[in-house]
């Protein structure tokens, strides 16, 4: 959790102290207690993980399946609405941001139904990120997206469907300063 901590205070310019971090942010407390209720599961304590979870959930507003996947420096901003749903997988150095969904489109699929998001990934606020589908490395979702397919690695996803965002012509002008000197008469 101090990994965590030391990552969210790099991250994050409103955090001025790792005391502040581990004590007042509640992405890292949900992360917390997500992860005692996931080892509960790999013991096969099924009840008690869900409780623990819906306790975890109650308190931060952050709702985390116990059986999800969640790797290292996951930092969960803010958090309040976000859903991650049980066969979600979260590599490592992910951000996401408040009212995030990983969720999944049919309830009857079999096998893994939710999505799964690759290391660096960035998520925006209220971005739904929808089935069986991937968020490519390094790839970021636009606040308000839905995601409904897979999203390729390095590239910006915004809107409802989300689409590539564009990438803007490049700004940087060249200039010469090359000149040649007359002589006057």
């Amino acid at each position: 959790m101090f990994q965590t901590a030391r990552s969210i205070l790099k991250r994050d310019p409103a955090a001025h102290s790792l005391l502040q971090v581990i004590l007042t942010y509640p992405g890292i407390r949900a992360l917390f207690w997500y992860r005692i209720a996931h080892q509960l599961v790999r013991w096969h304590q099924y009840v008690l993980a869900t409780l623990l979870s819906q306790h975890a959930a109650k308190i931060t507003g952050i709702t985390i399946a116990p059986e999800a996947t969640i790797g290292k420096r996951v930092f969960i901003d803010h958090g309040v609405g976000t859903v991650i749903g049980a066969t979600a997988i979260i590599e490592d150095d992910v951000t996401i941001l408040h009212g995030v969904t990983l969720g999944t489109r049919r309830m009857t699929d079999q096998g893994r139904r939710h999505p799964y998001v690759r290391q660096g990934a960035f998520i925006g606020a209220n971005a739904q990120i929808l089935g069986p589908i991937e968020i490519g490395q390094y790839s970021k979702v636009g606040a308000g997206a839905v995601v409904l397919t897979n999203v390729p690695s390095h590239l910006t996803v915004v809107g409802n469907p989300a689409t590539i965002a564009p990438h803007p012509a490049s700004k940087v002008v060249t200039v010469s300063f090359n000149y040649q000197a007359t002589k006057s008469r």
